[in-house]
């Protein structure tokens, strides 16, 4: 492979198109991830043939990078779920629904960082680039909201089929005027032609649920049969409720308050016990009497049987799935520290998350990296990385003058996964001082130390005349996967580039210094 002169974005998209999301698991995966989309696809199929030929299908969480589940489930891949729906081809289209409320507030997508509005159209290109029309973007609980009006301007400048639906008083537990004219009747009807509809949005409280119940209130009137069904990866239903799994779902929902429990309808129902999660426990009753009132009758004696989620039955290594579970609790541990020292007021969070390892019977030091950082007593001044490899090995990476301890870590691990000895010089110092002296003198920065991207960009010039760094370089994509935790909070441009990486990454909530303003 040949390199001339790269940027950070071309080593950013080099790091998109080479990424191989199970190369790290040299023993195999925990997940099946061929079967999930085999089997899943096929579910879905029997419930459309349920409802003769039509289905709404409600899909909750991330539709196309669904990180979370790719860390707790070694084995599925971040866009495992719109992989799956292409297997339905010309059969299916998607409406996007995006709440007026959160437009006006520029509510954003804290994972990506960027707001609800622009994830909208987001979610538009990903859905064409993979053959799946968009039939439209709603609109819901609009009142006329500034923002809202001027994002469907936007929208229908370019080209996109905006509608829009209403707050509708007495919802959800007045069913008659739900279900009427003044109801659900007055919103727009957006017109679908495939078998499948998918209904997603940017993120909770969209009104996805809503839409769905809205476009088959309108498909009665039309004298068309249409279903409704939820899709959601969490909780697993058929993994026990005290499943590390299960658990990590309630510490990645703590900010919104859901908690697993049993499905009592189901128990009652049919002597087996489910999981799902209080929200739609709460709201299946009420669900239950818009669908009887919309359609007539309802088909469902529980929230588990709206679902139709199959991962439980996709799980291959039980004992992979529950550590790499567990791990993923305690990142979200750390990450509610460190919010709460960035100065945000939750305490409960905080709370929440001890609780959620105390019944997975774990603690940090579960964690080989943070026993690793935490045993070496790194920190303030000279802060460190600790990072596992494949294979268990454990890499660290300490500040120097030259580069960031997490720009160490990386140039350490690639050399330990590429077989390099430590002894070798992959990027000069005289390289690295030159690209300093860009940064100090002549682009203002006070931080000359090199940060990932910095120091990968130095990497790829190298590896033109250089076999070892050429070999280093070509290791990136083995550090997908691994798990690595600092002594205390990185960069944001460090940690925006160890998700680029695929490094599932945690911190001491310690900041470097004591200034109250950290810059990169």
């Amino acid at each position: 492979m040949n390199f001339y002169l790269y940027s950070c974005t071309d080593v950013a998209q080099y790091l998109l198109h080479t990424r191989k999301y199970t190369a790290y698991m040299e023993d195999g995966p925990g997940f099946d991830n061929r079967k999930y989309i085999e089997t899943q696809s096929e579910h879905i199929r029997e419930r459309i043939r349920k409802f003769g030929g039509k289905l709404y299908l409600e899909f909750g969480g991330k539709l196309f990078d669904d990180y979370h589940a790719s860390r707790v489930l070694p084995g599925f891949q971040p866009d495992s779920k719109i992989s799956m729906l292409m297997q339905f081809g010309s059969d299916a289209e998607a409406i996007i629904a995006v709440n007026a409320e959160d437009i006006e507030k520029n509510k954003v997508r804290k994972d990506i960082g960027i707001g609800y509005d622009l994830e909208v159209f987001r979610l538009v290109d990903s859905f064409k680039n993979r053959g799946i029309d968009v039939s439209g973007v709603v609109i819901t609980r609009f009142t006329g909201q500034t923002s809202a009006v001027n994002f469907q301007v936007k929208a229908e400048t370019l080209g996109l089929r905006v509608y829009r639906h209403y707050p509708i008083e007495g919802y959800p537990s007045d069913v008659g005027l739900i279900a009427s004219d003044k109801g659900y009747g007055k919103n727009d009807y957006i017109e679908t032609t495939k078998p499948l509809v998918i209904v997603t949005a940017p993120g909770p409280g969209s009104g996805k649920m809503a839409v769905c119940l809205s476009q088959i209130y309108h498909e009665n009137k039309r004298g068309v049969s249409a279903g409704y069904a939820k899709f959601e990866t969490f909780p697993v239903w058929n993994l026990p409720l005290s499943h590390p799994v299960n658990i990590a779902y309630e510490a990645a929902t703590a900010d919104l308050g859901d908690n697993n429990m049993i499905d009592s309808f189901h128990l009652d129902a049919y002597g087996e016990p489910a999981v799902n999660y209080n929200r739609d426990m709460e709201i299946f009753p009420v669900l239950n009497a818009i669908l009887e009132g919309v359609s007539g009758k309802s088909p469902y004696k529980s929230p588990t049987d709206m679902g139709v989620n199959m991962a439980g039955y996709c799980i291959v290594d039980d004992s992979k799935v529950r550590k790499a579970a567990e791990n993923e609790i305690i990142r979200r541990y750390f990450e509610a520290l460190c919010d709460h020292r960035e100065g945000k007021d939750n305490s409960s969070i905080i709370f929440k998350m001890e609780l959620c390892m105390k019944r997975a019977g774990i603690s940090p030091l579960c964690r080989n990296t943070v026993r690793t950082v935490r045993e070496c007593g790194y920190g303030g001044e000279r802060p460190m990385v600790a990072m596992e490899l494949p294979g268990g090995a454990i890499v660290t990476g300490k500040a120097s003058s030259l580069l960031s301890a997490s720009s160490a870590l990386i140039l350490n691990s690639l050399k330990k996964i590429a077989g390099i000895p430590d002894e070798i010089l992959l990027i000069t110092p005289e390289v690295i001082k030159s690209m300093q002296r860009l940064k100090v003198e002549y682009l203002g920065n006070k931080n000359p130390r090199l940060h990932i991207d910095e120091m990968l960009v130095a990497l790829s010039i190298a590896a033109n005349t250089n076999d070892y760094a050429e070999k280093a370089f070509s290791a990136i994509p083995g550090l997908e996967g691994c798990d690595a935790h600092s002594s205390i909070i990185v960069s944001p441009v460090d940690e925006r580039m160890y998700k680029k990486l695929g490094i599932y990454l945690s911190c001491e909530p310690e900041y470097q210094t004591k200034c109250l303003f950290h810059e990169d």
